[in-house]
């Protein structure tokens, strides 16, 4: 099993060690996994094409990892313990040895219908068994998975399978969420009909008692999968073959598919998962998250199997049937480690302390918070109401492109302070610069975020697209992996990380790309052009402020604005729907006829005297009229 630092001088040493030897340090953590060859080299890397290699030439099959080589240990041990979205629906708790036969009755079932290793398979579920189920299968064939979160839309869903050329769709009748009962087939029937001329065969998983007739090309999971047989050979991958792509929204309209690849994301979660939270044999950890996003993907699934835990998947909302929920769990199943969102803390803050203090809370060890900063009030109460001053909050710095966790506390190891993501994982070498890219040398200083070193799980490529992997993440400062926030290190060298320096929206702990957004909005036929901001939100952290302009039209604000809504929903998904929508009779330009989105975030902010000086703008008159309408 990986290396797990049990205190500060442990700590130390083994950030000491990654820094000064960290093709190492990795190698000795590589060595507790299964491996069908070694590697013949550790690393090998530069930035500037880019292109990193970890465990060069190393055989491995992730999903050996995650259960083959459990079961003599842990084979009657839970691996995965489901709690459906209806409170008085059973728990269903699955072995070790359970969850492998199901994953290989999964992958003899998408052999049998074509799949084999390299291909693409898009898996649209919601919080089911199934899906993390289906997410091994693909992976102990050597399929690529790319999950896409049940919430987007048709056209979302289309534009991910026709990117990634996907030659099969698994999805559900289906999805129970709080008190919705959402048709998933319907969506995918949608995405169908807009044309995803590469898709071959669509796996139906049947989440419910409503009749459904399939086509020829579609199939029943009950008829297809729970008639394989319990074994099938896993696929011997190399470290470098792709094991997933996972959409995530960028600065430009296109959504960004990156690449993570087997070896070294699998020794990163592990070590990661197991030092972030402190895993201990016989814990229950729980992550709230959707496998739709990374944090699913690497601390509902993969890091937590890769560790021999039980890992809590969970159906349904915090608020359903009420604000106590999530608390009901834990007190049900004694959950040691608890894993979730700022947005979902200051939700069940707002509804009162009176509500947590109904449960017992007392098996709660470690808090973890994570999507985006967490403020100092939603971190205070976390602290007092949910851990009693007991467990530690780690509050997680990473990304979709970063695979595992960068910069975190260690519950029990290192200090916490509330909006401090503190310390960097060993291995992660931090590094802060000006805007210039000259580093920004000691502490007490507030700089750009990079990273100068690659760790085991960066991502590769986006995928059919290596330039633009290129362009965004490694040609801002030279040699250097910039990470897109604006962070602050403080006099005993803890990171605050600040938020995001580009086009980019954080909404609910999910990053929303502007340019998204606004092409969305601009399918609108009576939308002449649109600009989105992010501005904050007592909720969710950011909400999308959309500053919009229109045709002449017979139609109401109100009903505009509806239909604004309605049409970014059928484009991305009701996660995108602007919170706020203005229309404007113009947006402020510079001459050269860039939309000038520092003043609409001040103006959305409230923050109009601070505007600063607008007199070199294309049409400045305009901004006074913007700031007369603004909903503030």
């Amino acid at each position: 099993m990986t290396e797990q630092m049990k205190s500060l001088e442990e700590y130390k040493a083994s950030y000491k060690r990654s820094v000064e030897d960290p093709e190492g340090f990795w190698e000795d953590q590589a060595k507790t996994f299964h491996w069908h060859k070694p590697w013949d080299t550790v690393l090998k890397w530069n930035f500037n094409e880019p292109k990193i290699e970890w465990f060069q030439g190393g055989k491995l099959n992730i999903t050996e990892n995650c259960l083959d080589r459990h079961i003599a240990s842990r084979g009657d041990q839970v691996a995965i313990l489901w709690e459906a979205n209806d409170p008085d629906q059973p728990s269903e708790a699955i072995t070790y040895r359970q969850l492998l036969e199901r994953v290989c009755q999964c992958a003899n079932a998408l052999k049998s219908l074509g799949i084999q290793k390299g291909d693409r398979v898009v898996l649209y579920m919601p919080m089911v068994p199934e899906l993390a189920v289906a997410v091994l299968a693909c992976a102990r064939l050597g399929a690529i998975h790319s999950v896409v979160f049940a919430g987007f839309s048709a056209q979302a869903l289309a534009d991910r399978v026709n990117d990634a050329s996907a030659k099969m769709i698994i999805c559900s009748d289906f999805n129970n969420r709080g008190n919705k009962v959402i048709p998933v087939k319907a969506v995918i029937d949608e995405a169908m009909k807009k044309g995803c001329p590469s898709i071959e065969h669509i796996l139906v998983h049947k989440n419910s008692d409503k009749d459904m007739a399939l086509s020829d090309h579609e199939h029943w999971w009950h008829d297809t999968v729970d008639v394989q047989s319990t074994t099938c050979p896993a696929e011997v991958m190399d470290a470098e073959d792709m094991l997933f792509i996972l959409y995530t929204s960028g600065s430009t309209g296109k959504p960004k598919g990156v690449v993570h690849t087997c070896g070294g994301y699998m020794v990163y979660t592990c070590y990661t998962f197991r030092n972030a939270f402190q895993y201990q044999d016989g814990d229950i950890y729980w992550c709230t998250a959707d496998i739709g996003w990374i944090t699913g993907h690497s601390y509902i699934v993969y890091g937590p199997l890769l560790a021999g835990a039980t890992t809590m998947m969970f159906e349904g909302v915090p608020t359903y049937p009420d604000y106590g929920r999530f608390w009901q769990i834990v007190e049900k199943h004694k959950v040691n480690q608890f894993y979730t969102a700022p947005t979902a803390i200051r939700a069940l803050m707002a509804a009162g302390d009176d509500i947590p203090a109904a449960y017992d809370l007392s098996t709660l060890k470690v808090l973890g918070s994570v999507g985006e900063p967490i403020n100092e009030e939603a971190w205070n109460w976390y602290n007092s109401h949910i851990g009693k001053g007991k467990a530690p909050i780690i509050d997680t710095w990473w990304q979709t492109e970063t695979g595992g966790i960068m910069i975190t506390p260690l519950p029990g190891i290192t200090d916490t302070k509330p909006t401090y993501a503190s310390y960097p994982m060993p291995g992660i070498q931090t590094v802060f610069v000006d805007a210039e890219g000259n580093e920004l040398e000691g502490n007490d200083i507030e700089g750009l975020l990079c990273i100068k070193f690659p760790w085991p799980s960066i991502l590769r490529t986006t995928y059919g697209d290596h330039e633009r992997c290129r362009q965004t993440y490694f040609s801002t400062f030279e040699g250097l992996y910039f990470t897109g926030d604006g962070a602050r290190r403080d006099a005993e060298g803890r990171i605050r990380v600040i938020g995001r320096v580009d086009d980019v929206i954080n909404v609910s702990g999910h990053r929303m790309g502007t340019a998204e957004v606004e092409n969305a909005i601009d399918e609108h036929p009576n939308v002449i052009e649109a600009a989105v901001v992010g501005y904050p939100h007592n909720i969710k952290g950011q909400g999308i402020y959309a500053y919009v302009i229109v045709e002449p039209t017979d139609k109401s604000e109100a009903t505009l604005t509806n239909e604004i809504r309605d049409v970014v929903n059928r484009e991305i998904g009701p996660i995108a729907k602007p919170d706020k929508i203005q229309i404007v009779p113009g947006l402020p330009k510079t001459r050269s006829g860039k939309i000038m989105r520092r003043i609409l975030r001040k103006i959305a902010s409230n923050e109009m005297d601070s505007l600063g000086d607008i007199s070199t703008l294309l049409n400045p008159e305009v901004v006074a009229e913007i700031t007369k309408g603004a909903l503030t």
